[in-house]
């Protein structure tokens, strides 16, 4: 399961990356504008028209790749085993009785050496 959604990662992050490069290959919508004032070039690779049309295409496919990918991996995200051995999803457990008093020495009233939790473990001045 684990190679499977590495696997969905990778497709998802090429397919971002592809898609950031189309992006900023297409002219915006003041492009044709430039090229109504000679400015611009008619002839190119695709034609007069049809570098906008595959590269939109493209675009919109290597989009829905990627919605497609996200999805999975949300999918493949919430999907849990049945114990994963977490303290946070155990449920809370009755602390015995000599973990909920610190133990006292006999001769001081001073607590043990030994900390009852880990707060106690934190160094003071």
């Amino acid at each position: 399961m684990n190679a499977i959604v590495n696997v969905i990662l990778a497709v998802q992050m090429l397919t971002a990356l592809a898609m950031i490069g189309l992006i900023l290959i297409q002219h915006g919508k003041g492009a044709d504008m430039g090229a109504a004032f000679g400015s611009g070039s008619s002839g190119s690779l695709f034609g007069a028209s049809g570098s906008a049309n595959f590269l939109s295409r493209t675009t919109a496919v290597l989009a829905t790749v990627f919605f497609v990918a996200t999805l999975a991996l949300a999918y493949f995200g919430n999907q849990r085993p049945a114990s994963t051995g977490s303290v946070l999803e155990a449920p809370a457990a009755a602390v015995p009785a000599s973990a909920a008093a610190p133990a006292v020495d006999a001769s001081s009233a001073v607590p043990s050496a030994v900390p009852a939790s880990g707060a106690a473990q934190i160094p003071t001045k």
